[in-house]
């Protein structure tokens, strides 16, 4: 096939999850198209099948905001026009399903069929706005087909915009020969230099993400176990997660890393991932974490308890409970022959049921389905 994929190429999980489909659809033999304003963060260095071509945005002093989906749908023309595109596969529902569904309309009787993953902030934040609302629910209703990264976001699609389409759960992936535990020794011993135990959490610093409850939990940790707490990423929530350690004057054992793109040696390097989120469509850093054997602490919101199992690859309490998810890091910390209990079940749980080369063949095979009624 020859597919056309859309997505936000910054930091993020969807425009991640995006990138490493559109790559494991290029190693299997598809032509793949990235149409973007910038080349996605994971798409680094030459692969092979795999082609980026950027929307151009023009400037004029009669707009106040740039033309983002205008811009794009023209770019989707162009792409599938002269490189035969079969399919667009477009991430989130606004701006880009509205792109694709404009982009069909302009093609006519050539157009092609696209389908529209929802990944969440899309459905369950940004899409309840009154200014996009109608936008949102016309966009899902006019794709060819649409998937949803969980069973929890489907539903509250389904009911949030009285939706009757069709959404096939597809969840995200991992690739467990990329994302398992390595000897990380030389970060570790820098990190770690009287081998203090160490809490690692992976976000994008908004504040659904509630970084600063990291920080609480690990607070908490290390009144009762020596331990240090590494933060990756940034973004608007990181000043005010900065401020709150020098309050509680635990800034020499928080470690602001910004933003990674290679994490398999920091996950080796931890003990346990923290992910205290207000909302998870899914949580894929939490999967990549689980790959790499670490057993996850995080609220029980979204498709968390989807992703993780209380009480075998990790524990799940309830949203601001940072007492109850100290505790529970305290308590696997404390048993060695427990948390390697758990470190097993999470790597296991990642490979056999969100390896990569089980659910990219879902995408395929949604993509066929979609395509019968256009040829």
């Amino acid at each position: 096939m020859n597919i056309g994929i859309t997505c936000y190429p910054t930091y993020g999980g969807s425009g991640i999850v995006a990138t490493e489909l559109g790559k494991a659809l290029a190693k299997r033999g598809h032509k793949v198209h990235f149409i973007s304003y910038a080349l996605p963060t994971r798409l680094d260095g030459f692969i092979e099948n795999v082609f980026f071509h950027e929307v151009e945005m023009s400037n004029y002093p009669l707009f106040d905001f740039p033309l983002y989906t205008v811009a794009l749908a023209s770019k989707m023309v162009d792409v599938v026009k002269y490189e035969k595109l079969d399919i667009l596969h477009v991430h989130y529902a606004i701006p880009h399903a509205t792109s694709a569904f404009l982009a069909q309309q302009i093609l006519g009787d050539s157009g092609i069929p696209f389908t529209t993953t929802l990944h969440g902030t899309d459905i369950t934040l940004v899409g309840l706005e009154p200014s996009y609302l109608y936008a949102v629910k016309f966009s899902i209703e006019k794709s060819n087909g649409v998937t949803a990264v969980s069973r929890h976001l489907k539903e509250k699609t389904l009911s949030n915009y009285a939706i009757t389409k069709d959404i096939e759960v597809i969840p995200n992936f991992v690739d467990t020969k990329k994302y398992k535990k390595s000897e990380a020794s030389n970060f570790r011993k820098q990190i770690s230099p009287n081998n203090e135990k160490i809490l690692v959490h992976v976000s994008n610093f908004r504040k659904v993400k509630r970084v600063p409850d990291t920080v609480r939990i690990f607070n908490e940790v290390r009144k009762e176990i020596p331990s240090r707490l590494v933060l990756v990423g940034d973004g608007p929530d990181r000043s005010n997660t900065e401020q709150l350690c020098r309050d509680l004057g635990i800034c020499n054992d928080v470690i602001f890393l910004g933003k990674q793109s290679e994490l398999v040696e920091i996950y080796s390097a931890s003990d346990i991932f923290l992910m205290p989120s207000q909302s998870e469509s899914f949580g894929l850093s939490a999967l990549e974490a689980m790959a790499c054997s670490l057993p996850v602490i995080s609220s029980s919101v979204g498709g968390l308890p989807e992703l993780q199992v209380h009480g075998e690859t990790g524990f799940i309490a309830e949203i601001g409970d940072i007492d109850r998810m100290a505790r529970y890091t305290v308590d696997l910390l404390r048993d060695d022959n427990k948390y390697r209990i758990f470190s097993e079940a999470a790597r296991r749980r990642a490979v056999e049921n969100f390896e990569m080369d089980t659910i990219v063949p879902l995408y395929e095979k949604h993509y066929e389905q979609i395509m019968e009624p256009v040829t």
